[in-house]
């Protein structure tokens, strides 16, 4: 297969106002390399084998997506892939690819076309070309509606066309063809042939003008994008790290390692404490050395903010302070301030990215009551599946056998009426996978179809319970609970004997609506002993439940010096997207005395743990002004504006769910005589 199939270079009037008289003689002269029928390699110098089109060609006037119906009449020259030909009695159609859409190509089959031009069917797909021709509007019944893209009117047709480069004709897939694609392994593998697929090129293009807009947003609000270092010390904040060797030897001699940056978090807040910026913000790369999950990447971005002054609550929360119960919808802890940028940002990017206009406010859900009501810290509320406690209904033999144990009853019931899809799904569901997962520690749990033979003795059946009635009493239990809670024949009762108090969990997934639904979820426990993720940091003491920085409420400022820490909340605050958390915060602490207490007497960190934050707290001694922020997962975000089930779908060159690179085949081992100067040895 020769390098160039096009026109005959010795009329070049064609395009000559692109070349130079110069230009198109030096071509001319090599012309015979090109797309002489009868050059073989012999005819080429021996130094020469042109796999590609490496000499001057026209620069391209028009992109393939942007031409449309207004450029009928106009002479065009295109470059792009070319994809599959269909081929007609009269005319070939050759779709023609780039960046910016697809666009279609015709090219006349009669008996008189020129044999040049009859080449291109030979150029195999997934080449490089550049095409001239003329653009026609196409007959009105053969024109695409215009929500398919301007090309849709119009095709064109081929005058000239020059191979600019050759794709093999053993690609590993094709990535034109949607219906045939391989595993994502192998995708992975090639990934810039994956690229080349329109659905993922789409959200790389959306990924950008999200980013150009939250920039702009930030910087009209007075924000400074200021960057922080990626290579910091190792520090117990949370999550594993990645270590990165240096050839600097410690003052005991052994090896020095920098670690990648789980998140800019003491950077920012040492940028607050200087007072050299009032409102920092940057679009971060973090890195952290987790299991590998759809939604998780071992390096990842977030929109990365943090603000000088923010509130520590109202000032109205002094005069009533709360209590541990509250009704929805309020906001009582602080960073008021940056709730109100989020949501701006937000608002905005769901506007100019979806048209999509969302509330003013988003509500609010303190942790409490979403574990409550649904079981889970990120709570989908687009639908009204609630978890409601029956305890009070039972018998006072059976209630106090449940408060002797610190335990509830409690029930989710599943409508027939109201969600039959839902309710389907439901049935083949098992129960471990509906109850187990849902944050709490559960003792015992079944599932009851309420029929017409037990729909006044089903509590009677339970097992759950424990502790029988009478069938008077049981009959009088059932029909008091069947008219409050509206249970019908039909319905499906979920029932659990859990612990009164909850503990951080995850809710099951099912196949919901895409409304989005924002929620702040607030005033989360301060520490916690029951984080898997952190227990290799931890070993049986307590964790930060979003990380040390954190600032308790104020009403609970007393108990934390007193030592009862599973009763303070912090000032945490998380954003929900239909079930998904894109983002969470907190105010920090900026009494110094404080955060010493934290680390010491809570974390029960060693002087060894303590002293990569030995500088924040001397900031903290130096003045530093009440602060707060947040950080949003742009991947996650993202995801769900793409409507994409994977974050890999949104990052150009992303890491398996293992933290594996099949592209460029890492991480890999490096040779012994690397590592030497690290003062690594290679394992034996």
């Amino acid at each position: 297969m020769h390098a160039l199939f096009r026109a005959s270079l010795a009329s070049c009037s064609t395009i000559s106002y692109h070349w130079p008289d110069t230009v198109g003689k030096a071509l001319y002269g090599l012309s015979k390399y090109y797309h002489s029928s009868s050059a073989t390699s012999q005819d080429l110098p021996k130094s020469t084998q042109f796999n590609a089109h490496c000499a001057p060609f026209p620069s391209r006037t028009h992109t393939c997506g942007g031409l449309s119906a207004r450029d009928a009449g106009s002479r065009v020259i295109l470059t792009g892939w070319l994809l599959p030909e269909r081929k007609g009695k009269l005319v070939s159609f050759f779709p023609l690819k780039d960046s910016f859409g697809t666009v279609q190509l015709i090219l006349n089959n009669s008996d008189g076309t020129r044999e040049d031009l009859a080449a291109l069917s030979k150029v195999p797909t997934e080449s490089s070309v550049l095409v001239e021709g003329q653009v026609l509007l196409r007959p009105p019944s053969a024109r695409r509606p215009s929500s398919k893209g301007p090309t849709g009117e119009i095709d064109v047709q081929v005058d000239n066309f020059i191979l600019l480069n050759t794709a093999a004709s053993d690609l590993p897939f094709m990535p034109s063809n949607v219906h045939n694609l391989p595993s994502e392994d192998i995708r992975l593998r090639y990934r810039y042939l994956d690229l080349r697929r329109s659905v993922l090129s789409d959200n790389l293009q959306k990924r950008s003008r999200v980013a150009h807009l939250v920039r702009n947003i930030l910087h009209d609000s007075g924000f400074v994008e200021i960057e922080t270092p990626i290579l910091l010390r190792s520090s117990p904040e949370g999550a594993r790290e990645f270590l990165v060797p240096t050839r600097t030897k410690s003052a005991s001699d052994f090896p020095a390692f920098y670690a990648l940056q789980q998140s800019p978090q003491q950077p920012k807040q040492l940028l607050i404490a200087s007072g050299t910026v009032d409102k920092y913000f940057q679009i971060a790369k973090c890195f952290r050395d987790e299991d590998g999950r759809k939604d998780r990447q071992p390096e990842f971005t977030q929109i990365d903010l943090e603000m000088a002054y923010v509130s520590w609550g109202s000032m109205d929360s002094i005069s009533a302070p709360s209590s541990g119960t509250q009704c929805s919808g309020n906001w009582r802890i602080g960073g008021s301030e940056v709730r109100v940028v989020v949501e701006t940002i937000i608002k905005k990017i769901w506007k100019n990215i979806e048209n999509v206009d969302l509330p003013s406010r988003f509500p609010v859900m303190t942790y409490n009551e979403a574990m409550t009501r649904f079981g889970s810290d990120k709570p989908d509320t687009r639908f009204g599946l609630e978890i409601t406690e029956i305890t009070p209904f039972v018998t006072p033999t059976q209630k106090r056998l449940l408060d002797e144990k610190d335990e509830i009853l409690e029930a989710i019931i599943i409508r027939r009426s109201q969600e039959p899809g839902f309710w389907e799904n439901t049935c083949r569901c098992e129960l471990d996978t509906l109850m187990t997962a849902s944050g709490f520690n559960i003792q015992s749990q079944e599932s009851i179809s309420i029929t017409e033979k037990n729909a006044v003795i089903w509590l009677q059946q339970s097992k759950t319970i424990q502790v029988p009635a009478s069938p008077e009493v049981i009959e009088s239990q059932c029909a008091d609970i069947n008219a409050k809670l509206s249970i019908s024949t039909g319905d499906i009762v979920w029932l659990a004997r859990r612990s009164r108090v909850p503990s951080v969990g995850s809710h099951w997934k099912v196949t919901l609506p895409e409304a989005p639904q924002f929620l702040w979820v607030t005033e989360f426990p301060l520490f916690t002993r029951f984080d898997d993720d952190k227990e290799f940091l931890a070993k049986g003491r307590y964790s930060s439940s979003h990380h040390p920085f954190t600032a308790p409420m104020w009403e609970d400022i007393k108990s934390l010096y007193e030592g009862k820490v599973e009763s303070v909340r912090g000032q945490h605050y998380d954003l929900v997207l239909n079930g998904v958390e894109i983002g969470g915060g907190s105010v920090r602490v900026h009494d110094a005395s404080m955060q010493d207490h934290i680390f010491s007497n809570v974390l029960q960190l060693s002087e060894q743990e303590k002293a990569p934050f030995d500088q924040l707290l001397h900031a903290l001694r130096c003045g530093a002004p009440p602060h707060g922020g947040i950080a949003l997962g742009f991947d996650r975000l993202m995801s769900i504006l793409c409507k994409t089930q994977s974050i890999r779908d949104v990052i150009a060159f992303p890491k398996t769910a293992g933290g594996t690179d099949l592209l460029f085949k890492s991480p890999a081992m490096v040779p012994v005589n690397v590592l030497a100067p690290y003062g690594i040895q290679h394992p034996k």
